[in-house]
């Protein structure tokens, strides 16, 4: 008799364990990361840096709103071909991939909710997702430098 009710109670704390499990995954925004202030000539950017296997894996997931200046840069330990896509992100972001010295690689524009790859064109260590469009507005291309990166 000792075995089964071993198991039993074996089996009792798993199921217990499983709606714990289910509940750590992301379900709403992440909590505001600590921010860098990043400038693109006269452009300030406010940017929270994801520079954790977590925090760039959530992202800016579920934001509602990125106001004005404001992104997230996401740090790698080091340069390798960096690729993005959208799951739960609904907002519509454009993506700079960023080398190491702050020269912009490649910008890409992201829309809501897609699950197909945005990737940097050569290695690079950082990538900065600001609200769709704002490169473009800023006059701010492939070969711009950024500076004040981590």
């Amino acid at each position: 008799m000792a075995l089964p009710k071993a198991a039993a109670l074996f089996l009792a704390a798993a199921a217990l364990a499983l709606p714990a499990a289910a509940g750590a995954q992301q379900t709403g925004p992440q909590p505001p990361l600590p921010t860098v202030q990043l400038s693109a000539g006269i452009h300030i950017i406010r940017a929270e840096v994801a520079d954790s296997d977590e925090t760039r894996r959530n992202g800016l997931m579920f934001r509602r709103e990125l106001p004005g200046n404001d992104g997230m840069l996401f740090v790698f330990e080091q340069p390798d071909v960096q690729c993005f896509w959208m799951r739960n992100t609904i907002l519509p972001l454009s993506i700079a991939f960023i080398a190491d010295d702050g020269t912009i690689v490649n910008i890409e524009d992201m829309a809501p909710q897609a699950e197909d790859p945005h990737c940097a064109k050569k290695p690079v260590r950082y990538a900065l997702e600001m609200a769709q469009g704002w490169f473009a507005q800023h006059g701010i291309k492939a070969g711009k430098k950024l500076d004040g990166l981590p």
